[in-house]
């Protein structure tokens, strides 16, 4: 399974450069996750946002766009400590909805 925050090594996706230039490129499902993202304070982790029906590859072109964050964090469950993907919206994030 591919990880939302290891995908830093790649070029960067000419969609993600094409959609903070033009606001107009989102998809329904961008404003989906981006919406699902303003709602939540603390943001979402990238479990929570693939139980929701986003994609990793989804996500990586709205964090390349501008328009969210990813942070990786660890989370201790027990005696457990489980590293986990908090994905934020942005300030643009936030106007490419209100846009």
């Amino acid at each position: 399974m591919r990880k939302l925050v290891k995908c830093g090594g790649r070029k960067p996706d000419r969609r993600a450069k094409a959609m903070s230039t033009r606001k107009a490129e989102l998809s329904a499902d961008h404003r989906r996750a981006l919406s699902l993202l303003a709602g939540l304070s603390h943001g979402g982790t990238e479990a929570i946002l693939l139980a929701h029906g986003f994609t990793i590859e989804m996500l990586i072109v709205l964090v390349r766009g501008g328009f969210a964050t990813a942070t990786p964090e660890i989370v201790h469950a027990g005696n457990r400590s489980i590293e986990v993907v908090r994905v934020g919206i942005t300030d643009a994030g936030r106007q490419a909805l209100d846009g």
